[in-house]
């Protein structure tokens, strides 16, 4: 890559944005679902207009990261922006659900290029001891996205149609492949390789089996024979998917990357700690909601310190990875986010809304400063040449860790308040159903409520519990890397 060449602050800030569209277009749309199952009519397939777009993305994220070690990040990234600008277009245009669905399965395909394939390009154009700053900037923007979809989302929703949260993608979209095409100037020397079609073929096998397997487990729609069906077919696509990178001259993703100890210590922790953010970013909000009675506007800023303080975190990553090892920058991070997970987990009912700003700003701190170091981490114990596929390997690993937590979260959840029903007579789900929605809770009975919030209570309380095993597990794979001495730039530490 061409220092002098490319403009490096335009091309950080297309970046951010292509990134940020990303990012807002997977939580927008819940802010609009409501409107759009009472056109469309679909209410029973309302939880596939999500999934599929987790489960296309996912998929999409190694080919990506294949191609852009490859044929060049420039080019993959304009394709993966191209597909997703087609694919907003035509779920703009939708006119059933069904259609819908179908489009956002082709939206996903090309989102799945811009978060990997945008890290690569900063890997790319900045040294190692900026780099943290920057993606922690970039990566800064999902947190962002989710303070900002549900206002953007209602003000659209409410002012345009519907249709607009998709078609909004269609200028920026173009504005960002522009700005790429015109001022990214990329020196590769493009190699000749055979693509692994088989090896592609067996990870989308394992990968889909094994998301779809938790994603309907997480609604309750598979009993355990099915589970058991869905584990066997992950497991046998992810043996033939080595048999084939074993033997294959130009593997998908070269398995001599999982000889090193902090590759795989740092991926697993990307795992680990995303799924932790997923169940933040989704239950503290329903606990401003339905315990604190908040708009879900009001309750989506319980998390905007978590956004601002994950770019502080990035800062301090940036300093820390020029003298300290991984293993040492992680044990601070998770014991920053453990003290925001345990102060959850032992929080009374009664908490104050103000008490939810000091828990993100310590989590988003911990965040930060996880999520960069595993991210540069990852891409510094690579060759150049595979920056690519060991950052879209990064980037699956938290998508994976946020699908199955989000999940088995969702179980846990729906266990304790059905558990808290049944030992509560005159209480039913379908009133856990409306306390969730301030909209809908004035219309239950002002008797009924201190009962309901106590099941829910317990519900959210199980949670978090939940939530610091997690950052506890996270501490025991650390500690399997615990010998390594280089800090993430080379030198000893």
């Amino acid at each position: 890559m061409s220092k002098q060449q490319t403009n490096v602050k335009v091309v950080t800030g297309a970046v951010f944005v292509a990134t940020f569209m990303s990012a807002i277009e997977g939580t927008i749309v819940s802010t609009a679902m409501p409107t759009i199952v009472g056109d469309l009519h679909g209410v029973a397939l309302m939880n596939w207009v999500f999934s599929i777009f987790l489960l296309t993305n996912a998929l999409a994220t190694p080919i990506y990261g294949k191609l852009a070690d490859t044929v060049g990040r420039k080019s993959v990234f304009l394709v993966g922006l191209l597909i997703f600008v087609v694919g907003s277009t035509l779920s703009g245009l939708s006119h059933s659900m069904e259609t819908l669905i179908a489009w956002r399965a082709l939206q996903g395909i090309g989102a799945g290029a811009i978060m990997p394939v945008s890290f690569t390009i900063l890997a790319d154009i900045y040294p190692v001891e900026q780099r943290a700053r920057v993606m922690g900037l970039n990566g800064s923007a999902w947190g962002i996205a989710a303070v900002v979809a549900p206002l953007l989302g209602g003000f659209i929703v409410d002012q345009l149609s519907w249709h607009w949260i998709f078609f909004i993608n269609i200028p920026i979209g173009i504005i960002t492949m522009l700005l790429i095409w015109f001022f990214l100037n990329e020196v590769t020397e493009r190699k000749h390789f055979t693509m692994d079609w088989w090896g592609s073929f067996w990870l989308s096998i394992g990968l889909l089996a094994l998301m779809l397997t938790f994603q309907l487990l997480g609604d309750g729609q598979l009993g355990f024979g099915w589970v058991l069906v869905g584990l066997v077919v992950t497991i046998a696509a992810f043996w033939a998917f080595i048999r084939q990178e074993k033997r294959s001259q130009d593997p998908l993703i070269p398995l001599t990357l999982f000889k090193d100890r902090t590759f795989v210590v740092q991926n697993l922790i990307a795992a680990l700690v995303s799924g932790f953010i997923m169940g933040f970013e989704v239950y503290l909000p329903t606990w401003t909601q339905g315990l604190l009675g908040l708009l879900a506007s009001q309750a989506g800023f319980a998390i905007t310190p978590s956004s601002l303080m994950w770019i502080v975190g990035s800062f301090i990553a940036g300093k820390l990875m020029l003298k300290h090892s991984p293993y040492q920058i992680i044990n601070l991070s998770l014991t920053i986010i453990l003290v925001g997970a345990v102060t959850m987990a032992l929080l009374p009912a009664s908490a104050p809304f103000w008490s939810f700003f000091v828990i993100a700003a310590v989590c988003g701190t911990g965040f930060g400063i996880t999520i960069t170091t595993t991210t540069v981490t990852v891409q510094s114990a690579v060759p150049v040449d595979e920056v690519g596929v060991a950052t879209s390997f990064n980037t699956l690993s938290r998508t994976l860790g946020q699908t199955i937590m989000v999940s088995l979260l969702g179980i846990i959840m729906n266990v304790a308040m059905t558990r808290g029903v049944a030992s509560h007579p005159g209480t039913s789900m379908a009133m856990m159903n409306q306390l969730i929605n301030p909209q809908t809770a004035k219309q239950l009975s002002a008797q009924l409520l201190p009962t309901l919030h106590g099941i829910l209570y317990q519900g959210l309380h199980a949670i978090f519990i939940a939530g610091a095993l997690l950052i506890v597990v996270s501490y025991l794979v650390n500690f399997l890397d615990r010998r390594s001495t280089r800090s993430v730039t080379g030198h000893q530490g």
